[in-house]
């Protein structure tokens, strides 16, 4: 099944089940097929009256789809999941259309949410995690309980790199905790978005339980500072994290900030190396670089390091940059031309500090007038370079060397962020010590990115503050609540 986007226009807002148009018809932004660079469509803004309108919309539906029974709001979640089932292919073509992903990437952003509104529907029914929790005191005459409750109206406001899915790990959990939501998605990348409310409501989520409003960082903005929300969740830039975290000061409202990264792949002695280049290759150019868990520090053993490079020159050279109807692509575009700009500024300026660009691939001949990028490999750069030190977003991957574990584990931690790292070694002792050792949220040992729902996502300094997925995900939509009453 093929969508067509062709003269699209996306409303300002999605308020209590209603589209609502821009009150300026000028105020707005093109979307791209990145792929090709065509505009596809229009994306309206919002205003402040239809930002505010939205709020106060999850507001007056959040008394009653939060003492609604648990297990009714996780039948609502299991009808999302099976929707998104239903129309999987469709909303996998909108992924390719607009972001440029392969297929088996988009394919899998649409397994992801499946299985994230699955998972908090199974919470839902787990009685115990809503039950109260009985508290010992050391005095007979009163009876102390512990309540998870819903914290109130949730801001959820996700970026361009994985439309869809951060969206599902953020409001899954919110509407499994009993918050009703306003979502602000990318103007890059929203008309997914528009389609999963639309399943939202179709699968039975209340009138103003989930909204949407469009538009850039200033309707973010005025969104986290609006009065009536209680919570923020902000997955995008360690820039714009800090601004987030300075508004939600203001009111002391709650937050969760999934931020960047800037994390190793670490190849020891022992390891295969025809599996390392692959753990490599996966964890550098995936949707083209453009991850928070990019592994785009490749820290490799010193009598491996010629092995390996050799290898993974050989695969880097290997990949298909192309369109997503090539049969054979293993990596899109760019999100857009301002990010590509953004991406070659760095490497420019990475040479311009000493960077030496190893080798690099080849884009395909059907790659046209899209935002692609062939992927970069640079060798042995200063920890002080900007190509090793700050977050690019783009396909491009630094290697190291070292030759003991604890230079290893020290270059690794040399960094602000602490989201993830791979570690690749077949010493099970060894890996646990690499485990144990490294500063990050989530550490892999012999596997490629996996994450599963079950398993918590967020890291350390400036990669965030909070974790998302797991019960851990569904409590951050909560707040701890405490009752002593005289004993009768």
């Amino acid at each position: 099944m093929t969508t067509r986007f062709e003269s699209f226009t996306l409303p300002a807002a999605i308020i209590a089940g209603a589209s609502c148009t821009a009150s300026d018809s000028e105020t707005g932004n093109p979307i791209h097929n990145a792929s090709t660079g065509e505009i596809i469509g229009w994306q309206e803004h919002a205003d402040a009256a239809q930002i505010d309108a939205a709020v106060r919309a999850a507001h007056a539906a959040l008394d009653a789809w939060r003492e609604r029974a648990p297990a009714s709001r996780g039948a609502v979640l299991r009808k999302i999941a099976g929707r998104l089932e239903t129309e999987r292919a469709t909303l996998s073509d909108m992924q390719q259309r607009v972001s440029g992903k392969p297929p088996i990437e988009a394919d899998i952003d649409v397994s992801d949410a499946i299985a994230t509104f699955n998972y908090y529907a199974d919470l839902c029914d787990d009685a115990s995690l809503f039950a109260a929790d009985s508290i010992a005191l050391p005095d007979d005459s009163v009876t102390g309980e512990r309540h998870h409750e819903a914290v109130g109206v949730a801001a959820l406001i996700v970026p361009w790199n994985f439309p869809m899915v951060t969206t599902a790990w953020k409001i899954a959990p919110a509407l499994a905790a009993g918050c009703t939501v306003v979502l602000k998605p990318s103007e890059l990348s929203s008309p997914v978005e528009h389609r999963l409310v639309r399943i939202m409501t179709e699968s039975g989520v209340p009138d103003g339980v989930v909204n949407l409003v469009n538009g850039d960082g200033k309707v973010g903005a005025l969104l986290a500072a609006h009065p009536l929300i209680d919570k923020i969740s902000f997955t995008g830039s360690t820039a714009v994290g800090r601004t987030v975290m300075q508004t939600a000061a203001q009111d002391m409202k709650r937050v969760t900030l999934e931020l960047g990264g800037k994390s190793a792949l670490i190849v020891r002695a022992d390891a295969d190396i025809d599996h390392a280049v692959a753990l490599a290759v996966g964890g550098a150019f995936t949707n083209a670089g453009q991850m928070c868990s990019a592994t785009s520090r490749i820290i490799v053993h010193d009598e491996v390091y010629r092995k390996f490079v050799a290898a993974l020159e050989v695969a880097v050279r290997a990949l298909v940059v192309a369109p997503p109807n090539i049969e054979s692509v293993s990596m899109g575009p760019l999100i857009s031309h301002a990010q590509r700009a953004r991406v070659e500024a760095l490497i420019e300026r990475g040479v311009k500090e000493g960077a030496n660009i190893a080798f690099s691939g080849a884009l395909d001949s059907a790659c046209g007038e899209g935002f692609f990028m062939a992927p970069v490999v640079v060798a042995e750069p200063d920890t002080s370079n900007v190509l090793w030190a700050e977050e690019v977003f783009g396909p491009v991957a630094c290697i190291k060397s070292f030759r003991s574990d604890d230079e290893a584990i020290a270059l690794a931690n040399d960094t602000r962020y602490g989201l993830v790292a791979t570690v690749v070694t077949r010493d099970d002792t060894v890996a646990r010590r690499y485990r144990l050792a490294l500063r990050a949220g989530l550490v892999w040992i012999n596997t490629p990115q996996l994450i599963f729902p079950q398993v918590c996502w967020g890291g350390l300094g400036l990669s965030g503050i909070g974790r998302e997925l797991g019960v851990a995900g569904l409590r951050s939509y909560q707040e701890v609540r405490h009752v002593v009453a005289w004993r009768e």
